[in-house]
């Protein structure tokens, strides 16, 4: 693709990387049959070429958003499968971040959007907020259609259907900083504190350090670790994704610089994209570069780390029915896409593939508050999917799509890592204690 921009606007970072992506792309269109919004709305404007135009234009002319280019930006998932399909390695993930960093500080969206977006941004990140915030969501509830009906509260009602009808109760090893390993230490990891996770499922955690301890992993939480940024980042808001960014380099950095890691571990894909990606976001930054690319690449999903070593051995029956969805920020972000599926039938689950695996249930981090009419349909699609292949239990890697999931089927919705650590020795998850457990 041609571009026009001035040697001025190339003194800038973020334009200067844009450009590059920009000059990648081909026009081939690849991209639109992968696209989940262009294949929901058939808008042109609606696929990564679109928007690949849309921002193009804005950037080179430095133009401030209109109303209908913010439309299109957000309707964007991030899943990234674009960048799955794309034959010329156009990295769109950086492109659309930096439209969404120009549309946030260039247009003025109407008010509803603007309080709904900064009560996002001030809540999720927080625990304290978020848990405040879901007993709040139990009194509302039942008001959910009454408040949706008034203009510019359809995310607010969206947040009410998505909260959870009894909040999960606090981890009894949430302030917990260390976890010896069991037996001889063979590997000493960090685990993302996180945020949203932590709260509506804490159980997650737990697994995955009651199955990594018993592996003879050590696993620390540094103290000043905490929302690794998605949240404010796929909304545009920079600064705000950038100093959670800066405290959680800063708080495995000293564990780096002290005892040292193995890996950095993280049970929530959506945040191991972003991430993995510490290293370019800091990359301007000459106080957090350089320690941020070593985040970055010590960086790991919890499957990843997995796959890298040995089980424990199996102790359930083998054959149960498990249908694998593939988070888009696993697949598409962090192209781990096997790791997962080999794991389970490793410990004896039978894997099941749903089809259009490829494509996003409609979760994308707050994208079902802000975008809940297609983010329903996608989920929806993504539902009756998974259920033609009739499984028991339904396995995912992310927070959002267990949350986005299991508001729409009665099949449990469990995380992988929940999965092995039963197969293996674990207690069984919630709501699975009726499934065979012993061999």
């Amino acid at each position: 693709m041609q571009t026009n921009f001035s040697l001025a606007q190339l003194a800038d970072p973020q334009t200067a990387r844009s450009e590059q992506v920009l000059r990648a792309c081909v026009h081939c269109g690849f991209c639109t049959a992968t696209c989940p919004t262009y294949v929901l709305l058939g808008d042109e404007l609606d696929s990564p070429r679109g928007r690949i135009y849309l921002i193009k234009d804005m950037l080179e002319n430095d133009r401030p958003a209109t109303a209908e280019v913010a439309k299109h930006v957000d309707r964007c998932l991030s899943c990234l499968s674009c960048m799955t399909t794309c034959p010329s390695g156009v990295h769109y993930m950086h492109l659309i971040d930096h439209g969404r960093d120009h549309v946030e500080k260039t247009y003025q969206r109407p008010l509803a959007d603007r309080l709904v977006r900064a009560l996002l941004a001030r809540v999720l990140p927080s625990r304290r907020l978020f848990r405040l915030s879901l007993a709040g969501a139990m009194l509302a509830r039942p008001f959910a259609g009454l408040i949706g009906a008034l203009p510019g509260l359809k995310p607010v009602e969206a947040m009410l259907k998505l909260a959870p009808a009894r909040p999960a109760t606090r981890s009894p090893s949430e302030g917990e900083r260390r976890f010896p390993a069991i037996g001889p230490r063979r590997a000493r990891v960090a685990l993302l504190d996180g945020c949203a996770q932590p709260v509506l499922r804490p159980a997650i955690d737990e697994a995955a350090i009651r199955l990594l301890t018993r592996m003879g992993v050590e696993i620390v939480r540094p103290v000043g670790g905490g929302c690794c940024g998605s949240l404010t980042h796929h909304m545009g808001k920079e600064e705000l994704a950038l100093a959670n960014a800066r405290a959680n380099v800063d708080a495995w950095s000293r564990e780096i610089e002290g005892e040292g890691l193995d890996a950095i571990i993280i049970t929530t894909s959506g945040c191991g994209t972003t991430i993995k990606d510490y290293g370019h976001m800091l990359r301007t930054d000459p106080a957090y570069a350089e320690r941020a690319a070593k985040v970055s690449a010590l960086a790991k999903d919890v499957s990843e780390f997995l796959a890298e070593r040995e089980l424990p051995v199996p102790v359930i029956d083998a054959g149960i029915r498990v249908a694998y969805h593939s988070a888009c920020s696993l697949q598409h972000g962090q192209k781990v896409r096997t790791a997962p599926k080999n794991l389970l039938a490793k410990v004896g689950f039978t894997v099941l593939e749903p089809a259009e695996g490829h494509l996003c249930c409609g979760s994308a981090g707050t994208y079902n508050i802000l975008q809940p009419e297609i983010a329903g349909r996608l989920k929806e699609r993504k539902v009756a999917n998974i259920e033609r292949t009739r499984p028991q239990i339904i396995a995912a890697g992310n927070i959002g799509c267990m949350t986005q999931i299991g508001g729409g089927t009665a099949i449990p919705v469990v995380h992988t890592v929940e999965l092995i650590d039963w197969a293996t020795g674990g207690p069984a998850p919630a709501g699975l204690d009726a499934m065979p457990s012993a061999a």
